[in-house]
């Protein structure tokens, strides 16, 4: 059986997946392809549901769900799996001493009620390509739930967090919009899992199934750009060596962030029409959110910004990636602390700076005891020294040095106690790597500043057992290290190695590469580039300039939540200048509000780990909080809260060690009057309250 829509000739059938050949192909109006390779299930809500895959509250605690076939995982089961690992990386899912199943998690409903069910939903879920006029592909799914009422329709639009898949809002605006009987529209925004095995060929397809390129025919999620001569010759020169979409697809994908939310936007319009067809569905009578966190957050505003058809009617996010446009009218302000001059610095920028000094700082004694504080690199110190860029004689001065350069550039000091694990965990240098080549939108065949991408056995460089790849899709995070996938320095002396164990300094070398390209001159003697450096540092360049936020959101009330303690987008350069530049571009006609909470920071998926159970509170709570009073204003006129801190205190160890549970004094809520915690924004200052 099949059936095809007037615009989208999208495929429906009772079978699990139904193609309707090349010529099922429409045209969007911004000249996107929506190809029909889609897949529509309906899950009943019992035996598999959207938001938990089957799972439910208790499953989604781990352990996590296996293949009866390691080597050829079904669809099925690898939509499991990914939605258990997307789930448990951006909430934590620890337990209920950690707030999992009382302030958030399937079985909590919406207006918060605590239930003892799994909390499964059933309903719709529709997933298909969209290809872009530069010929990438992103993905899309549109999740309807049963209780879906067009009448009274909501739309939230969840692009993913990170560079994840398709499930990587699942835990955070999806979980909010199923639960309110809202459809979600989905999308990797252009970054997600699809990865191509250079060596043996493989790709990802739609669904997450691993397949030959030949077999794929053009319909993986990503296939590098290369000839046959091309790629043979790579894989001659690098044996096992694996390309990723967010860094290699060379089309910079997050210069179109905004405009993949709003497909999604007009993808979930289209799907509702199809599923309800004697319905009037329009925007009259559905309210569009666009929410998500950290990247998908960033993607979120940006779709506002650029929405020039009054699709979108508010925006609620977390700890967005947010580029501000750099205006030099304004000044950030924390309490009676001197002014930030220089906020609003490129991810890019601040990214490579901390790639160059973290390594080092965590050396520090004062961090020593900082939860996964686990890779300090006194050998980074000392090269940093013997490099000039370090005056300090001993390992601890010299840490305490690498702290000032990063603090005096804005990074707060409540950030510094996260970088041990954020270093240990690789993220300064998994992202500095990703977004240079992103940016100058670089082949995996240019080996921008000696690294490449690899399973590792013995540090180095091997093939991914054959099991991990075919799992690859559901665990992978997007970006490398991920799923078995490590960082290679091809330049380290004993020839490519994994980056870390590459050289006594972890691989300084290619740190400073990565920071020379960002500032445009040489790192280290501030000489001006040449040749193909020069070449390198003027595309990436280029490619931050496209990603810029206007901070124009066209009086449309939103919502941002941010954390102070967060290190990997920090607020000087990311939340706290997207109000600035906001009220610059607005003025009195800004409805946004800016919530930042003490004592939170980025990942919430490690709360539940020791140390930072009682250092940090979930930002996550606030998140769901932004999007209630958001619903509430846009429903029923509800008023939204000013700008304000929100004053958090973290759990603490009983008597027996055991840290106590969550509660509402530790996370106190949002006030509508904050008195003295307000944020208030003048014509020259964003001030933030200590």
């Amino acid at each position: 059986m099949r059936q095809c829509t007037r615009s989208l000739l999208l495929c429906t059938a009772a079978a699990l997946l139904c193609s309707a050949g090349p010529d099922a192909v429409a045209r969007d109006d911004d000249g996107a392809e929506l190809i029909q390779q889609s897949a529509r299930t309906h899950y009943d809500g019992v035996t598999n549901d959207l938001l938990t895959a089957g799972l439910g509250r208790t499953g989604l605690q781990g352990p996590a769900p296996g293949f009866a076939d390691p080597l050829h995982p079904t669809a099925a089961e690898l939509r499991r799996r990914a939605i258990f690992v997307n789930y448990g990386a951006l909430v934590d899912t620890s337990g209920a001493g950690g707030g999992y199943g009382v302030f958030w998690g399937p079985n909590v409903l919406a207006d918060g009620t605590v239930t003892t069910g799994q909390g499964l939903i059933a309903g719709d879920e529709t997933i298909a390509y969209a290809t872009q006029p530069d010929g990438s592909r992103i993905t899309l799914m549109i999740q309807v739930p049963d209780g879906y009422d067009p009448a009274r329709g909501c739309i939230i639009a969840a692009p993913s967090s990170g560079s994840r898949g398709v499930y990587g809002a699942i835990a955070t605006a999806g979980e909010w919009g199923l639960k309110h009987g809202c459809a979600v529209a989905y999308t990797d925004k252009g970054t997600g899992t699809g990865f191509d095995d250079l060596q043996q060929g493989q790709v990802t397809l739609l669904r997450g199934e691993a397949a030959p390129v030949a077999v794929a025919d053009g319909q993986s999620q990503f296939t590098a750009n290369l000839s046959p001569s091309e790629r043979a010759a790579f894989n001659t020169a690098h044996l096992d060596r694996f390309a990723f979409k967010h860094a290699h697809s060379q089309v910079n994908p997050e210069a179109d962030w905004g405009r993949y939310v709003l497909q999604s936007i007009r993808f979930a319009f289209d799907v509702l029409h199809e599923k309800y067809p004697g319905a009037r569905i329009g925007k009259r009578n559905t309210l569009v959110i666009a929410s998500s966190v950290s990247n998908g957050g960033g993607a979120s505003l940006r779709a506002a910004e650029q929405d020039r058809r009054g699709l979108i009617d508010g925006v609620a996010v977390a700890e967005p990636n947010a580029n501000p446009d750099y205006v030099g009218r304004f000044t950030i302000v924390q309490g009676s602390q001197a002014p930030i001059l220089r906020h609003s610095r490129a991810l890019i920028d601040y990214v490579t700076l901390q790639n160059v000094y973290e390594g080092c700082a965590n050396a520090a004694p004062a961090l020593a005891a900082t939860p996964l504080n686990l890779a300090a690199s006194p050998g980074r110190c000392l090269a940093l020294h013997d490099a000039g860029l370090l005056s300090g004689t001993t390992v601890v001065d010299q840490a305490a040095e690498a702290q000032r350069v990063l603090n005096d550039f804005g990074i707060l000091p409540e950030q510094n106690a996260t970088q041990g694990a954020l270093w240990f965990l690789y993220v300064p240098q998994s992202i500095a790597m990703t977004y240079a080549n992103a940016y100058g939108r670089f082949s995996v065949a240019d080996g921008l500043c000696g690294y490449s991408l690899a399973a590792a056995v013995a540090a180095k460089p091997a093939p991914l057992a054959l099991a991990a790849e075919a799992a690859l899709f559901s665990v992978s995070s997007g970006i490398p290290p991920t799923g078995g996938i490590s960082l290679i320095n091809d330049s380290a002396p004993a020839g490519p190695t994994e980056d870390r164990a590459s050289t006594p300094d972890q691989d300084l070398r290619g740190a400073l590469c990565l920071r020379s390209l960002a500032l445009g001159h040489d790192a280290v003697t501030g000489a001006p580039l040449a040749g193909l450096e020069a070449d390198q540092a003027q595309r990436i360049r280029e490619g931050v300039e496209q990603i810029r936020a206007n901070g124009n959101l066209h009086g449309i009330p939103a919502v941002i939540v941010t954390g102070r303690a967060d290190n990997i987008l920090p607020p000087n350069f990311a939340s706290r200048a997207y109000l600035g530049l906001n009220h610059v571009r607005e003025g009195r006609r800004s409805r946004l509000r800016y919530i930042e909470v003490t004592n939170a920071q980025h990942l919430d998926g490690l709360l539940g780990l020791s140390g930072f159970n009682i250092a940090y509170v979930p930002l996550h709570r606030y998140y769901i909080a932004a999007l209630d009073l958001l619903y509430a204003h846009l429903r029923d006129g509800a008023p939204l809260p000013v700008s304000q801190v929100v004053h958090t205190t973290p759990r603490e160890a009983g008597p027996d060690g055991v840290v106590l549970p969550l509660t509402s004094a530790n996370v106190p809520p949002i006030a509508l009057a904050p008195g003295a915690d307000a944020i208030t924004v003048s014509a020259d200052s964003v001030n933030i309250p200590e």
